[in-house]
């Protein structure tokens, strides 16, 4: 299970690319990461973004969720959570860079596989943040 963080200012949404040395290199996400044995999502969700950006993150509701399956691996179960609030600035802690960008300009960028239908439908606003 992987939880995913739809951060929202100023009508924007933070991204981040991952680095050359990570698994898909310098592919865009959204923040966040693996849900850990005892954690629920919205733990795990909170866990990741202190430890990726250095905030702690109110964590909204769940926006979507889906399995996806990368060739060779066993799929995988995505959730989205908005979160519109949270103490702290985003630091880059852990992406190449990060970068606050508008709902409609996010299908420019080289999403992740598993997250490109999303954001497709995120864009066109077949999926809506509340």
């Amino acid at each position: 299970m992987v939880v995913a963080a739809l951060i929202r200012r100023d009508g924007q949404l933070l991204i981040g690319q991952r680095r050359n040395d990570d698994r898909h290199p310098f592919k865009w996400e959204f923040p966040g990461g693996k849900v850990e044995p005892g954690e629920t999502p919205r733990q795990a969700l909170e866990r990741e973004l202190t430890e990726e950006l250095g905030i702690q993150a109110e964590i909204g509701p769940e926006i979507s969720r889906y399995e996806y399956q990368y060739p060779k691996r066993m799929p995988i179960l995505l959730i989205f959570h908005q979160v519109d609030t949270y103490r702290g600035e985003p630091a880059n802690g852990v992406f190449e860079q990060i970068r606050w960008e508008s709902i409609g300009a996010l299908p420019e960028y080289d999403f992740l596989d598993g997250d490109l239908d999303f954001v497709r439908r995120l864009a066109r606003g077949d999926v809506r943040l509340v």
